[in-house]
């Protein structure tokens, strides 16, 4: 008896009652019958494959009965010679068939899994930023991982074995019922039943504990990644032990799951294995009382032992089978959930695309909340005119960085509208809107790739000529090149093989690859020390030149040359004006000021 073990399922499944398996299958199917010419010529060698093997026993009849027969002398020459022929024709024709069935239906199989891959891949870029923030990435990879490798899974077994072992069960069937006295067909359709509805029975509870072995693993994994993510706080906390006794109680639970999930494994493999031997020596006993009352021959106890053979292995199989395929449909079922996720943001039906050129931007009287107990912003309203520069400053959580992910549209305004050429940009579609749009962040994230490729992320198509004009103006490109490996250098995870500035620059480059018409600065160089912020500073404010910029800082020193400032404090805009203007007014904004002013000299070396 083949032994299995459960795969991982990352979040809690409806219960067995719940289940929606045919729902997931009726998913599944138009991605297969997409290729129907070729899944049925696949399904005609399957069956031609199963008649072959089930031919075998009844050839192998006829070669035992001619050597038995009285007249065996006389026709020992030819008879044996062509049942002896047919016996290897048939023998060849197993393997033959089913080679052609996986040719044929390898390329069926590998497309469904990538176009289905493809589509919850695609899909997950749909979906909100909220939707991201709630979920952690390594169990929705896992997700992903274990439903594509599901889907192989469920259609080899659906249709490589399941439908082939129904067929031979049948054509063992109607030949002990045609052939024999009917307790042969009674004791294998008897033992079938009873095999079928005991490994169903067993499997089904099962499941709860193949569920809990699934969450366990998951919620290790996303812990291990979210540990190693974050390699440097846990190094900066001497945090080690920590996270590995958090990791170790995870894998105790899950090595205590496994157990028992092991336990009710074997119990399940016993039971199975207890009925079909009992069905075999009941059978076995009937063929050896037939062939001692003279009603059958030697030839009909190999017939049904050879048939019995046949009925064996996939009766075997079948409850491997069986637990596969719901594991299988659980996996598969979790990743169309994702698929199904619902779009928080989405175009609006005609939405139209935002023109290319000059861009103005507006917030009219917005009020945004993430979470409705919560406000956000309240009543904010403010214009940016086309080539103009807009700086927001205020204490960290007074909603400047909202601003942003607004403007993006990651989420929609609850009341107000922000507008780009007089259009609400719930109007326009996103990918346009967000094309029209560079930023440059305070963190700047960048992928574990070469410098070259993650400049180029800005417009992929763009060539190296382009690529490296960009680095150029970013005033990167000394620095690239002094590098061993210049533009194929790897940034390692995050980037962070570079240094802040370095980043920061390399972010610079690939939004000026990117060519936007506007610009948001959220942070851009809070993060860097005084030096590298005054030559950042210095970039930011001459890419900024003629394009409609959204400048959102903590530093005052940054903002100074902005059209107009806007103080934030609790999502509300408190104050407003040029440098000169706020200083004059000696309110919020001359306070914040003296005290940044005060914080420098006190940081000055003395």
């Amino acid at each position: 008896m083949r032994r299995t073990t459960a795969t991982s399922l990352p979040l809690p499944m409806p219960a067995v009652g719940q289940r929606r398996d045919w729902q997931t299958i009726r998913n599944l199917l138009p991605y297969i019958w997409a290729y129907k010419g070729r899944m049925l010529l696949a399904l005609l060698c399957l069956i031609a494959a199963k008649g072959a093997n089930v031919g075998v026993p009844l050839v192998f009849k006829g070669i035992i009965d001619t050597f038995t027969a009285e007249q065996a002398q006389e026709r020992m020459v030819a008879v044996p010679l062509a049942l002896l022929a047919m016996y290897g024709v048939l023998r060849l024709s197993m393997p033959l068939f089913t080679e052609l069935r996986e040719l044929l239906f390898t390329r069926i199989t590998q497309e469904a899994v990538r176009n289905v891959a493809l589509q919850v891949f695609r899909h997950l870029h749909t979906l909100s930023l909220r939707f991201h923030l709630d979920r952690q990435t390594g169990g929705l990879t896992r997700d992903i991982e274990r439903g594509t490798r599901s889907i192989g899974t469920l259609i080899n077994y659906t249709l490589y074995s399941i439908l082939p072992t129904l067929v031979e069960v049948g054509l063992v069937l109607g030949i002990l019922g045609a052939r024999y006295e009917a307790s042969f067909t009674l004791i294998t359709f008897g033992a079938l039943a009873l095999y079928v509805t005991f490994t169903v029975f067993v499997t089904n509870r099962r499941t709860q504990l193949r569920r809990k072995v699934n969450e366990i693993d998951s919620a290790a994994n996303s812990h291990a990644i979210d540990s190693l993510l974050n390699y440097e706080t846990v190094k900066y906390f001497n945090n080690e032990e920590y996270e590995a006794r958090r990791y170790d109680q995870q894998m105790r639970k899950w090595a205590t799951a496994q157990v028992r999930s092991q336990i009710s494994l074997s119990f399940l493999n016993l039971g199975q294995a207890a009925i079909v031997a009992t069905a075999v020596t009941l059978i076995m006993w009937r063929a050896a009382v037939g062939v001692t009352n003279g009603v059958m021959t030697v030839g009909d106890i190999v017939l049904v032992n050879g048939l019995l053979i046949q009925l064996y292995l996939p009766l075997n199989w079948l409850g491997v089978l069986y637990r596969e395929i719901r594991q299988a449909l659980t996996d598969i079922e979790r990743m169309f959930a994702l698929k199904d996720e619902q779009r928080e943001i989405a175009d609006a039906p005609g939405a139209a695309l935002l023109p290319p050129g000059p861009c103005d931007v507006r917030f009219e009287h917005v009020g945004f909340a993430y979470d409705p107990k919560r406000q956000i912003l309240f009543d904010v309203d403010f214009a940016i005119p086309a080539g103009g520069t807009v700086a927001v400053v205020g204490h960290s959580g007074s909603g400047k960085s909202t601003l942003a992910r607004l403007l993006f549209r990651f989420y929609d305004v609850q009341s107000g509208a922000v507008k780009i050429n007089g259009r609400d940009i719930r109007h326009v579609t996103q990918a346009s809107l967000r094309a029209a749009i560079g930023i440059v962040p305070q963190d700047t994230v960048l992928f574990n790739d070469s410098i070259f490729y993650n400049i180029q992320y800005g417009r992929p198509e763009a060539s190296r000529a382009e690529v490296i004009a960009a680095a150029q103006a970013a005033h990167i490109h000394d620095f690239i090149e002094s590098l061993p490996e210049k533009y194929d250098t790897h940034v390692g995870e995050r980037g962070l093989k570079l240094s802040g500035g370095e980043k920061q620059r390399v972010a610079i480059a690939r939004t000026l690859l990117k060519n936007p018409p506007i610009l948001i600065f959220d942070e851009a160089t809070s993060a860097l020390d005084s030096k590298s912020e005054k030559a950042i500073q210095g970039e930011l404010e001459r890419i900024s030149v003629g394009r409609t910029t959204l400048l959102i800082a903590h530093r005052l020193s940054t903002v100074m040359n902005a059209d107009e400032i806007l103080v934030f404090d609790g999502g509300r805009i408190i104050e407003r004006g040029t440098h000169r203007a706020l200083l004059e007014r000696g309110n919020a904004y001359a306070q914040m000021w003296a005290l940044q002013q005060q914080e420098e000299v006190e940081q000055e070396p003395a």
